[in-house]
């Protein structure tokens, strides 16, 4: 393409311009990143937010309503601006039932645009139950779409048994930008404690369940020698600190970091990135880790398998199983020769294949098809 068409792009789970960091928040920015990368130039089209954690029927039907409300603005709108203005496609990130997308269809439909989406997910189980209109909005997007790109084997599984005949599916898979990270070909020196890291928020449900699992694994580790830094912050705080304090001799704490320059330290000062991942949809710290050369440790949740791959840049374990978690780490701390190789290979990994170029052409192979 050799000029930039306008393109709506949507994020119902969550803006690119939200204030709290998350994999969320930077997938979106990154696929807004690799649209323009494609020959497209992507405008955020709404900050409606459809988010609907604890299964609340009243909170779904008023966000339907809003939604509703703010496609028929979209609508008119679009259909004010001169043609060349005008959106070439509806784009929308992550879809699922706790997050429909009520807008970008309705929009769609209106201005006779194609409709994509990236990150969308299907699960029949809540047809039924207090995520029912969640649901049913968000199958409705999944079947409305020209083009589904599929960022995980574990996504794409479902979407391939319940693709209607119209519908183009896309592995997409998860990537960053490297040239938003300082890399190099070198490391710092070794220290004799093999250090492990943890990048994650500390809050309730599946971050603190993934501290659990991580503080019972180490526990069975006091014969072999390590520490571990912890990067994050949250309302969880003091219960992760008390779950790590009878090691906390070897535990710091740096609370939250959002500087790349400072998070490219912590990756390529660390021997180990440790993450139990539960119910993670990949992880895109476990990415970043690799991308820095460091090796991971993770457990084989949901799209995890689709950004590490197992016995080659680090370990997957069965999900939720400490067992299984610590035996990995400690297969790995002593056998410093394997994880300086899956560091290596790690970083030739993402560079090679996870990088935002390969991203922008293979959205522009497949959009290019619909956008004439």
């Amino acid at each position: 393409m050799t000029n930039s068409r306008p393109v709506a792009f949507y994020a119902p789970l969550k803006s690119p311009n939200h204030p709290l960091p998350s994999g969320d928040r930077t997938m979106a920015r990154l696929l807004m990143k690799a649209l323009d990368r494609a020959g497209f130039s992507p405008r955020l089209a709404s900050e409606v937010r459809t988010l609907d954690k604890v299964g609340d029927r009243q909170r779904q039907e008023d966000v339907r309503r809003q939604s509703l409300d703010e496609a028929e603005s979209l609508v008119a709108h679009y259909r004010a601006l001169p043609e060349a203005d005008r959106p070439c496609l509806w784009f929308t990130y992550h879809v699922y039932y706790k997050a429909p997308d009520w807008i970008g269809p309705h929009v769609a439909g209106a201005l006779g645009i194609p409709y994509a989406i990236a990150e969308g997910s299907r699960a029949s189980k809540r047809a039924h139950g207090p995520w029912a209109l969640g649901h049913e909005g968000a199958q409705a997007a999944l079947d409305r779409a020209d083009v589904i790109f599929g960022m995980t084997a574990h996504d794409r599984e479902a979407l391939e048994a319940a693709r209607p005949s119209h519908q183009i599916l896309v592995d997409l898979p998860p990537f960053l930008d490297l040239a938003e990270w300082p890399l190099s070909n070198t490391r710092p020196p070794r220290a004799l404690e093999p250090r492990l890291l943890t990048v994650a928020m500390m809050r309730e449900g599946d971050k603190l369940a993934s501290y659990r699992i991580l503080a019972a694994a180490l526990e069975r580790l006091p014969h072999l020698p390590w520490t571990l830094d912890i990067v994050g912050d949250g309302e969880a705080r003091d219960e992760i600190a008390r779950l790590f304090s009878p090691m906390q001799n070897r535990v710091r704490f740096h609370g939250q970091v959002e500087s790349k320059a400072d998070l490219a330290a912590f990756y390529r000062a660390a021997d180990l990135f440790v993450w139990p991942a539960v119910n993670e949809a990949y992880g895109m710290v476990l990415l970043e880790a690799q991308a820095l050369g460091c090796a991971v440790v993770a457990g084989a949740y949901g799209g995890v398998a689709s950004v590490v791959r197992d016995g080659a840049t680090g370990l997957l374990t069965p999900p939720g199983d400490v067992t299984a978690f610590a035996e990995a780490m400690s297969g790995l701390l002593q056998d410093r020769e394997r994880l300086e190789t899956f560091g290596a290979d790690a970083s030739r990994f993402v560079e090679q294949e996870r990088d935002l170029g390969h991203a922008a052409l293979r959205l522009r192979n497949a959009l290019q098809v619909l956008t004439g």
